[in-house]
C-alpha cells in the first residue's frame, strides 16, 4: 500500500478533539515507525519547567505565557521538521498553517459545531464550572489570536484554505473522525509504504 501524504498535522481551536484524534492515529501508524508530537503538551511542560506557572496547575493557558521568539522558534521548528522528514503527525493549534503549503503533508482541522459541547468538555477536562469554562476558551482564543496576528499577519489560522481535510467533531464520533483521515492518508491495514513522489 502507498500513502498519499508523507506527514500529517492535526490543527484546531480548544476542545475540538485533536488531542482525542492523534491518540487514536497512534494505534495504527505507530507500528509504522510514525512519530507524534503535541505542541499543547510540549508547551505546558516547558511552561512548568521554567517556572511560568506551578507544576500541579495542568490546564490549559495561553500564548502569551511564553515569549515572542520562543512561539516562533517552536512554529517555524514544526515547519522544518515536516520539510526535512517524514512519519511525523504533529497536533498543535498552527500546525496546518505553517504546513500550508507544503504538498506532502495532510493538513486536518477539526472544528466543533456545537458551543455547548466545547464548553462542556473543558469544564471536565479542567475541572472549572460552565461559566468558568466559557469564559477560559473565550479569554484563550482571544488572547492567543491577537499575539499571533501581530507576529505572523493572519487573523485566521483556520481558515478552511489553509487545509486539505475539515472535519466536525459533533456530527463525527472519535472513531470515524480518526477513520477519514486514515482514509485520506490512503491508509487500508496493510503494509504502509510512502509514496515517492
Amino acid at each position: 500500500m502507498t500513502l498519499k501524504f508523507d506527514n500529517l498535522t492535526i490543527s484546531g481551536g480548544i476542545a475540538v478533539g485533536t488531542s482525542t484524534l492523534a491518540n487514536n492515529l497512534k494505534t495504527y501508524l505507530k507500528p509504522y515507525s510514525w512519530t507524534f508530537f503535541s505542541g499543547g503538551e510540549f508547551m505546558r511542560d516547558y511552561a512548568i519547567k521554567k517556572g511560568l506557572f506551578p507544576k500541579d496547575n495542568r490546564q490549559h493557558h495561553n500564548a502569551n505565557v511564553y515569549s515572542d521568539e520562543f512561539d516562533k522558534q517552536i512554529d517555524y521548528g514544526m515547519r522544518e521538521r515536516l520539510q526535512k522528514e517524514k512519519h511525523i503527525v504533529l497536533e498543535a493549534w498552527l500546525s496546518g498553517f505553517f504546513a500550508k503549503d507544503l504538498k506532502n503533508t495532510l493538513k486536518v482541522l477539526l472544528v466543533c459545531s456545537n458551543e455547548a459541547l466545547r464548553i462542556d468538555r473543558v469544564a471536565n477536562r479542567d475541572q472549572v464550572s460552565i461559566s468558568e469554562a466559557k469564559n477560559l476558551i473565550k479569554e484563550r482564543v482571544e488572547s492567543n489570536f491577537k499575539k499571533w496576528e501581530r507576529l505572523y499577519g493572519v487573523s485566521d489560522f483556520f481558515d478552511p484554505k489553509y487545509y486539505d481535510l475539515i472535519l466536525d467533531t459533533y456530527s463525527s464520533g472519535q472513531m470515524e473522525t480518526a477513520g477519514k483521515v486514515l482514509d485520506a492518508l490512503g491508509y487500508d491495514n496493510g503494509k504502509i509504504v510512502i509514496n515517492k513522489k
